[in-house]
């Protein structure tokens, strides 16, 4: 499905022609290499971008559109563990990426409208994490409040108690996205949709390796979610997280509020008005976010959703449903700067947890300063902090959970994949299998009446793939790599399709049953 604010959007233009040299090579066309190409272009450096899929294909045009530094439970969660400084700077960056874009917006004529923020506790048990996030929030810096939303409010959800941030924005984050790339091209920079990047080289020439050629360039940067090189095993130091999002209409009152629940299940509601979205839905509900690849069904977690949303507002029907993916570190900070073993000479982005509406701008903010050689005494605070930040015992546990995790599943995915042996039955309709051929994990799903196979091991570091049941793909739950049904490649650090395969199966009818057919 596509997202509320794809679905009824025109097109985003971008740049006919082949991609040309430029001083920077921006790969990525969502927020953070927009904003960044943009900077840099008003900087007086030539830009060039390219993207896969074109702007804002992914999380940059799949997210809530809320724009908040109250972030749920990011600012205890981070300050149970690291100092104050870091916290406040983890505020202060969120601030400047903000202020960044509502001044855009501004400029651009993008509207948005501003509302309370509010992190919620569902149950008891979530008031005590209420009242921590208050307190680091307060210490941060936010002049937060405690208690519940206003009488006027509508909130026919569960909610005991309630830490609140006003003056926080909602906003159609598509449309932000059209406006930067219409005022990127305008001011000289290219964007190139159709380009997909497999990779850089620094020595003996900077350049962009790319399925249409090699790109020269002076600098590069690579604002893809997640690395697509492996420089720095960045991919061992962040995790992946999908979530989902249905935009509903709705017969009765919706809550003007931004809300995000603090306990689970997670829950995060939006109204949607002519002022910050487009028309055909008043509600959006997101939440059952989880590791990529490793949910049972996410089919039905996008049917909870709905559950819980028509339980709580009578009449509510969906209108769409969608997901989008980022990358958390296991800091809780982003990663931002220069690539290792990249010369000084590529840079990179990741790990803003799904906050990236204000954490992309600011990211942008400070690799346009480095690539510009801002004075380190010129740069915000926050980014001199980001760049010392400690690793403390608490995110070396919180990371070595991670990767015994990855091992245990690329383990696992093999063993699984080897008790099911090919031929098959044809999967029903929008359902797929790993099956094992001559102990190779073959992936055989059917979408849209066509059943296909293909080699289900991720060629970035070889785990087994598993079947996205809502959104039709072949997931790696080691590195949150995805495929479509046809093995091309969407996104994470692998770089590559998958081989397709010839499909096996069993003739399901009565005269044929048990023959093998090869297609």
């Amino acid at each position: 499905m596509e997202s509320l604010w794809r679905r009824d959007a025109d097109p985003v233009p971008t740049t006919a022609g082949a991609p040309r040299a430029a001083d920077v090579v921006i790969v990525g066309a969502g927020l953070t290499g927009l904003v960044t190409a943009l900077l840099l272009r008003r900087a007086g450096r030539s830009v060039t971008v390219v993207d896969a899929a074109g702007p804002g294909a992914l999380a940059s045009g799949g997210n809530t559109g809320k724009l908040s530094l109250l972030q749920g439970s990011v600012l205890s969660r981070l300050r149970a563990h690291h100092p104050a400084g870091l916290a406040r700077a983890y505020v202060d960056a969120n601030r400047e990426g903000a202020a960044w874009i509502i001044a855009f917006a501004d400029a651009e004529g993008v509207p948005y409208t501003r509302r309370t923020a509010y992190s919620y506790a569902q149950g008891r048990a979530g008031a005590a994490i209420v009242a921590d996030e208050a307190a680091a929030a307060s210490a941060a810096g936010l002049a937060v409040r405690r208690g519940r939303p206003p009488a006027g409010e509508a909130v026919p959800f569960p909610l005991v108690d309630a830490v609140a941030l006003d003056d926080q924005v909602a906003i159609d984050p598509y449309a932000l996205v059209r406006a930067l790339t219409v005022r990127l091209l305008a001011e000289g920079g290219a964007v190139h949709a159709g380009i997909r990047a497999t990779g850089v080289r620094v020595f003996p020439q900077v350049r962009v390796l790319t399925d249409a050629g090699g790109i020269a360039a002076g600098h590069i940067v690579l604002a893809t979610g997640t690395p697509i090189v492996d420089r720095g095993l960045t991919f061992a130091k962040t995790r992946g997280l999908r979530s989902y999002a249905v935009a509903f209409a709705v017969p009765g009152e919706v809550p003007d509020g931004l809300y995000l629940s603090v306990d689970g299940p997670t829950r995060s509601l939006r109204s949607v008005t002519a002022s910050d979205g487009p028309a055909g839905a008043r509600l959006v509900v997101g939440g059952e976010g989880h590791p990529v690849g490793r949910e049972p069904s996410e089919s039905a977690a996008v049917g909870e959703l709905v559950s819980w949303t028509r339980a709580h507002f009578p009449g509510a029907e969906p209108v769409t449903w969608w997901s989008a993916q980022d990358y958390e570190s296991h800091n809780l900070i982003p990663f931002i700067g220069h690539l290792p073993r990249g010369a000084g000479r590529v840079s990179f982005a990741t790990g803003y947890g799904k906050w990236g509406l204000a954490l992309a701008p600011a990211a942008a903010l400070r690799l346009a300063a480095e690539i510009t050689d801002v004075p380190w005494r010129e740069r915000s605070p926050w980014m001199r902090t980001f760049g010392t930040r400690l690793t403390v015992p608490a995110d070396l546990a919180r990371g070595g959970r991670e990767n015994a995790e990855v091992a245990r599943l690329a383990a696992s995915g093999w063993i699984d994949a080897e008790r099911r042996s090919a031929p098959v039955p044809r999967p029903p309709e929008g359902q797929g299998v790993v099956t094992s051929r001559g102990g190779v994990p073959v992936g055989v799903s059917t979408v849209n009446g066509r059943t296909r196979a293909v080699r289900a091991v991720c060629p970035h570091l070889g785990g087994v793939l598993t079947w996205n049941d809502a959104d039709c793909t072949w997931d790696c739950p080691l590195h949150a790599s995805r495929f479509t049904p046809d093995g091309t490649r969407i996104e994470g650090p692998a770089v590559t399709d998958l081989p397709t395969e010839p499909r096996r199966s069993r003739r399901r009818a009565d005269g044929d049953r048990g023959h093998l057919r090869e297609e």
